[in-house]
């Protein structure tokens, strides 16, 4: 026998291989449009050969994919819970007058229908009434007055793709780790900042204190009379009954399931595993000025298109009609309103970009009305908030020198090429207490067609 013989197989089998491998790539190549390839060069040049990696979010089918507080720890039961209670309204127990019990919820102000955003400039959770079709209708309950309102003093931020920040709120301030390090003298007693003071990430952070800032209570009474018991029984059997049913507990569970709204159908997600024809030629191309001539990614980065880092660009804070609640002084320094440094002093944490058409209100005082607008804003480079220094204005925030075409065109990206347009598989089909949801007053049960 001629042993010669396999290793000569072995060898010509690894060369045909080899060439039917070449092949497959020469031919995804040359898949490839002229828009395809300019926008592969482009992330390449702003982000290095791994660019593409790091701008794809996790399928959301592994939980271990996704980022998460290690004192938090993502599980299917726990998601579940958080689903529920996100858009419980029974959890609305402190409301300032009896007509205002069990009408709203987390998703009042963070809804499908707007990205996880409010359909209003200003959201209002206790104290408003009404929803429309996508949150835009909601206003205040005429039987309120204004001090009595939920409301918050800036630009409501969505809650989808938190996974990817580790702090939250625009100044960043919830969250006791990362940039949070060592700010631990602006976690002020009997605010909400001093939930800092539990340890966790900010997404965890946020959902604790917001259930106590938006009067939402979480305890054995309102396990038992909603029906929750038997879902924080199996979704927290590792604590004991007596340590179980709170409202720490709730805002983890809260959070898991913040954590799992990924804009992961987005066109532009697609293209990036690999479906060329996601996204328009003309989405194509403004995702190629976003990576390239408009500089965006200089902020822009990561999975949801922002950053852990904070910038002014002198934008507007909350005003016009239609707002309840004046802008404070600490609120319109952001950073630097949290943690007192004159170098943090008017700005704002970078936010992520997905879906925003949903919800037309942009900037972190909602004053832009269209993305085309934010982007001609920026392409001007011309600061609209009279008292930001100067020397407080971002290195980024320069004139772009963007034709009416590329602004055009990089629009068509934002607002289509980062939609996903099915976040109603994030809801709940009921919940466990039978009652409406986001809202549950009579205003907004009617026009939600909601007995």
């Amino acid at each position: 026998m001629n042993w010669n013989f396999r290793p000569k197989f072995a060898y010509l089998l690894s060369i045909t291989l080899l060439l039917s491998l070449s092949a497959c790539q020469t031919d995804l190549i040359e898949d490839r449009s002229p828009w395809d390839i300019a926008l592969d060069d482009a992330i390449e040049d702003a982000l290095g050969i791994y660019g593409k990696q790091s701008l794809t979010m996790p399928s959301g089918i592994r939980l271990d994919e996704i980022p998460q507080d290690p004192k938090n720890p993502l599980t299917e039961e726990k998601i579940a819970l958080g689903r529920e209670l996100y858009h419980e309204t029974g959890m609305g127990t402190q409301a300032k007058k009896t007509e205002g019990m069990y009408t709203y919820s987390c998703a009042s102000c963070h809804h499908s229908g707007a990205g996880f955003q409010s359909g209003k400039q200003q959201a209002i959770g206790d104290g408003g009434i009404g929803f429309g079709l996508k949150g835009e209708a909601r206003s205040k309950n005429p039987n309120y007055d204004i001090d009595d309102l939920d409301v918050q003093p800036i630009r409501t931020p969505s809650a989808m793709n938190g996974a990817f920040q580790e702090l939250m709120l625009w100044n960043g301030q919830f969250g006791a780790t990362g940039m949070n390090a060592g700010t631990e003298d602006r976690w002020t007693k009997d605010s909400p900042k001093e939930t800092n003071e539990l340890g966790y990430h900010g997404l965890e952070t946020q959902a604790i204190a917001g259930l106590k800032v938006h009067r939402m209570e979480v305890n054995k009474d309102f396990v038992d009379g909603m029906h929750y018991k038997k879902y924080f029984d199996i979704a927290f059997a590792d604590i004991s009954e007596d340590d179980r049913y709170t409202r720490e507990n709730a805002g983890l569970a809260i959070a898991a399931y913040e954590r799992t709204l990924l804009a992961n159908e987005a066109p532009f997600q697609r293209w990036l595993r690999g479906d060329r024809d996601a996204m328009t030629t003309t989405q194509k191309r403004g995702a190629a000025l976003f990576f390239g001539k408009g500089n965006c990614a200089s902020c822009h980065k990561g999975p949801a298109l922002n950053e852990m880092e904070f910038y002014a660009l002198g934008m507007e804070d909350l005003n016009g009609i239609g707002i309840y609640g004046g802008v404070d002084s600490d609120t319109e320094k952001g950073r630097g309103g949290f943690t007192g440094k004159s170098e943090d002093m008017y700005k704002f944490k970078v936010p992520q970009l997905y879906n925003l058409k949903d919800s037309p209100f942009y900037g972190h005082g909602g004053t832009f009305r269209t993305i085309k607008e934010v982007i001609q804003y920026k392409n001007e480079a011309k600061a609209a908030q009279s008292n930001v220094p100067a020397g407080q204005l971002a290195d980024e925030f320069v004139p772009l020198g963007l034709t009416d075409e590329e602004i055009n065109a990089l629009t068509a990206f934002l607002q289509n090429g980062l939609y996903d347009p099915d976040l109603e598989r994030y809801l709940p089909a009921s919940l466990p207490s039978g009652l409406c949801f986001p809202n549950n007053d009579e205003r907004s049960r009617r026009e939600m067609g909601c007995n």
